[in-house]
């Protein structure tokens, strides 16, 4: 007989590999979670393939909590477009977020704007950013991106990210196809 505490551990394994697949792949349906390539400190280099793909996806991935709140957590992707000619920052937040509101973005000090939430799916929103070369060059020489979402109009939550290992991992990502 199952307790609550193994359906919930059960469950949030399972929530865990279907967000996993959901931010790396393309296919929304693919329930396997990406195999890790390497470390860079607090990132991740996470690949899969998508059914019916020839190749692998690569993302870089970092997951967190916010520290005073242990139900609000993020998901960080970093990952190349199918030319791979650009890089996208995705961002899957909880459902329960104040969408109109958007996910605010600052690395270290630097207020570097907001983006708004493309789509929900059954387990988080989702926010995808175009990386230009700004950008990329703030994540590289920041020590810390903190994501804002919000719950109400007057409530924002910050997510603070480390950037520990990001430059790393970034230059590691686009050496993989």
């Amino acid at each position: 007989m199952r307790t609550n505490s193994d359906a919930r551990t059960s469950i949030r394994a399972a929530a865990a590999a279907f967000l996993i697949a959901a931010c790396l792949l393309p296919a929304p349906s693919a329930a396997q979670q990406g195999t890790v390539r390497s470390v860079h400190n607090d990132w991740q280099i996470r690949c899969e393939k998508a059914p019916g793909s020839p190749s692998e996806q690569c993302a870089l991935v970092q997951s967190v909590t916010a520290e005073d709140r242990p139900n609000v957590g993020l998901t960080v992707i970093v990952l190349k477009t199918a030319d791979g000619k650009n890089r996208i920052l995705r961002v899957l937040v909880p459902l329960g977020v104040l969408l109109p509101k958007g996910l605010g973005l600052r690395v270290d000090q630097t207020d570097v704007g907001s983006a708004s939430f493309e789509r929900c799916l059954q387990n988080g929103c989702v926010s995808n950013i175009y990386m230009d070369e700004k950008l990329i060059s703030q994540l590289k020489a920041g020590k810390q991106a903190l994501f804002l979402i919000y719950q109400t109009p007057e409530e924002g939550i910050g997510v603070p990210v480390s950037l520990l290992g990001f430059s790393a991992g970034f230059e590691q990502l686009d050496k993989t196809p």
